[in-house]
């Protein structure tokens, strides 16, 4: 049983350690929906980086005393595995936008708690010998800068410097999210491909306000519901485990990507063997719409996870083929993805897809 103290249900203050990297790595994957790259080597750097101790995980209501920086990866998850940091990368941005700012972060928190960010700020804070406040700016993966929550709420983001795989350190500082993912595109597209980014640090009385919390957590819980089912799950099992709604389930008999100069689009069609029905999932970078027979029935910001209908493994948007035996579930998005004034920066229109939101409940007195 994992460390926990000073709260009765032991998410106030809890000890991650090791050994909570397999539930990790499955739950971000989830929380991925298709997207944010494979959560796998962040599992492996977080485990080799912490050892045998333990980063803590704070829970947001008893953390508005600190200066939280948001860390992650951005850029292509695929360039990332091609070319591994060798350890250092997300410390010195932190230490960059320090530096900037003249503000020292008290606590860390992940860009996206999803992929392979859903690791990246525990392996840091290990190095940086931090806490992790269990906040997050997405609650699942998304593809732009101007789709994170301080820019949503604030029309604008905090300093951030950029530290790159060929050693170099970027700051920048001011303009509005859009202008800030132009820049920051820009540099990676000449620059390998990825970087890892640190925002200065923020302080905020209510974190709820400002963006999805207890992401983490819910990466740990729905990973460790994964992880007990073991091999050979049913499709009602798998959906149990994960409170989803069973979209479908049976062979992808068609796969269609779109070229451009931008993010990767495409569909993917699963035949519901229930049902003879056909789905269509619609993608950029990850999951956003599915479509029952030419009806929508479940769109971003909820997630739309595809698992590998065997072992309950999720399988990535660009990872999906032909003949692929999947299971296809709706999980609720972050409620803070419910506001109105937050809705329309990740409801389909957002990425171009002309249909209304069609999303799931969620639960009473879901904590996320």
């Amino acid at each position: 049983m994992p460390d926990t103290i000073d709260d009765d249900d032991g998410w106030a203050v809890r000890a991650v350690s090791a050994a909570d990297a397999p539930a990790l790595v499955r739950g971000a994957d989830v929380l991925g929906s298709g997207g944010g790259g494979d959560a796998r080597p962040a599992g492996l750097l977080f485990a080799h980086a912490v050892g045998a101790g333990a980063v803590q995980l704070l829970d947001p209501d008893g953390a508005t005393d600190h200066a939280v920086s948001f860390v992650g990866m951005v850029g292509a998850a695929s360039a990332f595995t091609e070319e591994l940091p060798g350890g250092g990368e997300f410390a010195r941005a932190l230490r960059a936008v320090e530096r900037w700012t003249g503000a020292r972060a008290t606590a860390l928190a992940s860009l996206e708690a999803a992929g392979l960010n859903g690791l990246t700020a525990l392996a840091t804070a290990v190095s940086c010998a931090l806490p992790v406040v269990d906040v997050d700016l997405c609650g699942r993966a998304l593809p732009r800068l101007e789709q994170f929550s301080l820019a949503v709420v604030d029309g604008a983001l905090p300093p951030l410097a950029l530290a790159l795989p060929g050693g170099h350190v970027l700051v920048v500082e001011g303009g509005d999210g859009p202008r800030c993912e132009r820049v920051v595109r820009a540099v990676l597209a000449a620059e390998g491909g990825w970087a890892a980014m640190a925002t200065a640090p923020v302080r905020r009385a209510d974190w709820a306000r400002v963006g999805p919390v207890r992401t983490t957590r819910r990466c740990l819980e729905l990973g460790a519901r994964l992880e007990a089912l073991g091999a050979s799950v049913s499709n009602d099992d798998v959906t149990a485990a994960l409170g989803a709604r069973l979209l479908g389930a049976g062979r992808v008999v068609e796969v269609a990507r779109r070229a451009g100069a931008g993010f990767g689009r495409g569909s993917a069609c699963v035949r519901d063997q229930r049902t003879s029905a056909l789905l269509r999932l619609e993608m950029e970078n990850e999951y956003l719409v599915a479509f029952e027979d030419g009806a929508p029935v479940a769109t971003t910001p909820d997630l739309l996870v595809v698992l590998e209908r065997r072992t309950a493994r999720v399988v990535a948007c660009d990872r999906i083929r032909r003949g692929d035996d999947v299971v296809v579930l709706q999980l609720p998005a972050a409620a803070f993805w419910g506001h109105p004034e937050h809705a329309a920066q990740v409801a389909p229109r957002a990425f171009g897809l002309d249909v209304d939101p069609v999303l799931a409940l969620q639960p009473a007195g879901s904590p996320w």
